[in-house]
């Protein structure tokens, strides 16, 4: 099992990933945003997580592939692509639940990636036939890169992984850190592995609020320099599992480079939030016509709890008909929310997302209107 020891240097790591997390979550944006974000993520993360692979599409061929009808018929790469999205949704499910990591939960992973592939390929390995090696080569000298542990090894290093997992008082970056290498090392399949193991990483990630709310891609980091990704997770050891793998004497290597990544993948999620913020509020108050945005400022001024169409038409000395519609459009522009009783408005109050951005809507509408 990898030990860590928390250096300086990953723990100043740690706190720069904790206060992106901190940002992202100051930020409110409307649901149609986070939706549309969370699925240009996932599209990323099935393109990148299969490149690492050798998957040979391109990223516009992925996203046809992920939005093409699930009926149709897939090539195999193009199946890889869909099998990974499919995961994803599957661990979403999960995540909300905060379910643990267990034995289960990662062989129906492997078997969603594995989805369309011979059954001998799904589930965990078994022995070799006499005199045959199984290990990982490399595609061009022939040579084994990697030989994982025996095959009657892998139960019970799987259920030394899970109970670390589920029992651990270490940091949820640091236990994604640990568990997608122990994956990759352990290798309990014939195929799927490295999939397999991004994926736990990453639910551990989005189960313990780390996931950044499903917005960017961790994978696509891995895959922007598949060698020193790989290299990261071989640390310079030797090929044979018993040889070191099992107990890297420096376990720094991979951490260090897993939690740069994480940073770099924070920093795009902060970036990408904010601005989706910015353009989101921009847009919504494009589509108000002046007498809805002098309601919205008032509101915002002069009404921080609920508040009814008949206070408000007094206020404005216009009708109650009127009010009604105007506060209909800031509805839909997701500014006011209605509450409902019995099916029916009885008051209304300022979303969330305009309470957040007050200050920001209050002089945006300040300036529109000099």
């Amino acid at each position: 099992m990898l030990k860590v020891v928390l250096s300086n240097e990953i723990l100043r790591t740690i706190t720069q990933i904790e206060l992106n997390r901190y940002q992202v979550d100051s930020v409110t944006m409307p649901h149609s945003v986070a939706d549309r974000l969370r699925k240009n993520s996932k599209k990323k993360s099935s393109y990148a997580s299969n490149k690492i692979e050798g998957n040979p599409l391109s990223e516009a061929q992925a996203d046809e592939v992920i939005d093409r009808d699930e009926r149709k018929h897939f090539l195999k790469p193009e199946q890889e692509i869909r099998n990974y999205w499919l995961a994803l949704s599957f661990l979403e499910e999960k995540a909300k639940r905060k379910e643990p990591v267990t034995k289960e939960l990662i062989l129906q992973v492997q078997k969603l990636v594995q989805k369309g592939a011979p059954k001998e390929k799904i589930g965990l390995r078994g022995p070799t036939p006499p005199g045959v090696l199984f290990a990982v080569y490399d595609s061009q000298t022939g040579r084994p890169d990697y030989i994982p542990p025996e095959y009657c090894d892998i139960p019970a290093l799987l259920d030394e992984l899970t109970e670390y997992v589920n029992t651990t008082d270490d940091h949820p970056l640091i236990v994604a850190a640990v568990v997608h290498y122990q994956l990759v090392t352990i290798h309990p399949f014939e195929d799927g592995n490295g999939r397999t193991a991004r994926l736990i990483s990453g639910y551990i990630l989005d189960r313990s609020d780390y996931g950044f709310r499903g917005i960017g891609s961790l994978e696509e980091y891995f895959a922007y320099d598949i060698n020193e990704y790989y290299d990261s997770l071989q640390m310079g050891l030797p090929a044979l599992y018993y040889e070191g793998r099992n107990d890297p004497p420096h376990p720094e290597i991979w951490i260090g480079y897993f939690l740069r990544m994480v940073l770099l993948y924070s920093d795009k999620v902060r970036e990408l939030s904010e601005n989706a913020n910015a353009d989101e509020l921009g847009g919504s108050l494009s589509y108000l016509k002046g007498k809805e945005k002098e309601l919205l400022l008032l509101l915002i001024k002069q009404y921080p709890g609920e508040f009814t169409p008949v206070e408000l038409s007094r206020a404005l000395g216009v009708t109650n008909k009127t009010v009604i519609n105007r506060l209909s459009v800031l509805v839909k522009t997701g500014f006011v929310v209605p509450h409902l009783v019995n099916e029916r408005i009885r008051t209304y109050r300022l979303s969330e997302f305009a309470v957040r951005n007050a200050q920001k809507i209050k002089k945006l509408l300040t300036v529109q209107n000099r």
